[in-house]
């Protein structure tokens, strides 16, 4: 009973995934044009309101994680927060518009503290569901299932980028709100009609524990110390701390370009509407297809060099990216590369982290681990910002290529958790990816 994934489950349970991703996708995109055309602000201050999310994670999606933790009802645990969150975020979000064309900036301002606050309500249970409601032993094949939904709504908002967003200094975005709106409710819609989240729950619970008991044996067989709690070693918590500051800077050059791109398409390279999707699009594609490739090199090389060879690959990129003072369908190859270095890069810091911290509190690194990525991807947006408005755009590739190239020197210190990952059973599993 439950040796295997239950695929049309997973799928189901990742639709809530893929109404998140859809969303940020456009968020990422769009807001900061909105925030700089409609409202003309300041790169700064476009750079602060786009790491609003990002603060508001670092405390909502502990909180609301917690409260579903403890909370039981006829729906669930998570799949009220879910069906509130979603139903929130779709009305605030359709606002936007609505004040876009206004040029209504207290609406624009509230319906977008509205939004991010509802997205952190359903985030963490909607990620925490998945785990529920899968056995274990089997979450790395789930995991892989929820990763390649998020990134199909990811797509999905761009290609609707490409086809809605008209041309022009000041687009009507109402179509393409809807469009992510339609899918997000669809998405949700489809979740609650067809996941019972208690029965579901039982049920795993039960095969849980007779698989437990059919391997009772080995259970018994482990050390009498394994999950006793340790520190790190001198030499690995350096290890340690010099692989946190690299997360942290890779961070500062990937994420100045995503929130930042938009907006450097339309100055620079003087592209009109979602013109700017393309090269997502690419970049976003291209690192799907690169993660079972990737995980093949990593088995061979190692995760250090795999990671080192990817932050290498971005700079070089990035470096390229300043000379480009037009947009040609060559640039599309950079952003390909771009999406194989970030996926490279992606699909091996976090193992390392975990090897590192074996036998210590693996969970308190883990934290760890997001506190540093979520801490640059808070400074990024306004420092990048700043450079943006008070010096030039000219800067943003240049800021990206010095930020990778301090990762890629941070990373020459880690001397530990570099562990050739197992090949993986099946296909789908190198799609099991930390973001």
């Amino acid at each position: 009973m439950g040796k295997k994934l239950n695929y049309g489950r997973t799928f189901l349970i990742g639709l809530a995934f893929m109404s998140i991703s859809s969303f940020w996708q456009v968020y990422d995109n769009i807001i900061p044009l909105i925030l700089k055309n409609t409202f003309e602000l300041g790169e700064t201050v476009t750079g602060v309101v786009m790491a609003l999310d990002n603060v508001l994670a670092i405390v909502l999606l502990p909180v609301f994680g917690a409260i579903s933790d403890r909370i039981d009802t006829k729906l669930g645990k998570r799949t009220p927060f879910i069906i509130a969150g979603t139903i929130l975020a779709i009305i605030f979000m359709l606002l936007l518009p609505v004040a876009d064309l206004a040029v209504n900036l207290p609406l624009f301002v509230g319906a977008l503290f509205g939004v991010l606050i509802s997205m952190g309500l359903y985030r963490s249970p909607a990620v925490a569901l998945m785990p529920d409601l899968t056995p274990n032993r089997l979450r790395s094949k789930a995991n892989a299932v929820i990763n390649l939904l998020g990134a199909v709504g990811g797509v999905y908002s761009l290609i609707m980028i490409k086809l809605l967003v008209g041309k022009g200094h000041r687009p009507n975005y109402e179509p393409l709100f809807l469009s992510v709106a339609a899918v997000m409710g669809l998405a949700v819609l489809v979740l609650v009609l067809t996941i019972r989240e208690k029965k579901i729950a039982a049920q795993v619970k039960a095969e849980e524990a007779l698989w437990q008991e059919g391997n009772q044996d080995k259970e018994e067989a482990k050390p009498a110390d394994a999950g006793k709690v340790t520190v790190l070693a001198p030499e690995v918590k350096k290890s340690m701390i010099f692989m946190l500051f690299s997360i942290f800077l890779w961070f500062m050059a990937y994420n100045a370009v995503t929130t930042a791109f938009s907006r450097y398409t339309s100055e620079v390279w003087k592209l009109e509407g979602g013109g700017f999707a393309d090269c997502l699009m690419v970049a976003t594609v291209a690192a799907i297809i690169s993660y079972i490739p990737i995980g093949q090199i990593s088995s061979r090389f190692g995760r250090k060099k795999t990671i080192m060879g990817g932050v290498l690959l971005m700079a070089a990129c990035y470096f390229m990216a300043v000379f480009v003072k037009e947009y040609t369908p060559v640039i599309n190859v950079a952003f390909a590369l771009i999406g194989v270095a970030w996926a490279a890069i992606n699909v091996n810091s976090y193992p390392m982290i975990v090897a590192m911290s074996e036998g210590a509190d693996i969970g308190k690194f883990t934290g760890t681990y997001y506190t540093f990525s979520m801490a640059a991807q808070i400074v990024t947006p306004i420092l990048s910002g700043f450079l943006l408005e008070k010096v030039s755009y000219a800067t943003l590739f240049p800021y990206a290529f010095f930020f990778s190239l301090a990762a890629f020197v941070t990373m020459t210190q880690v001397r530990h958790g570099d562990v050739k990952p197992q090949k993986k059973k099946t296909l789908l599993e190198n799609f099991d990816v930390e973001d």
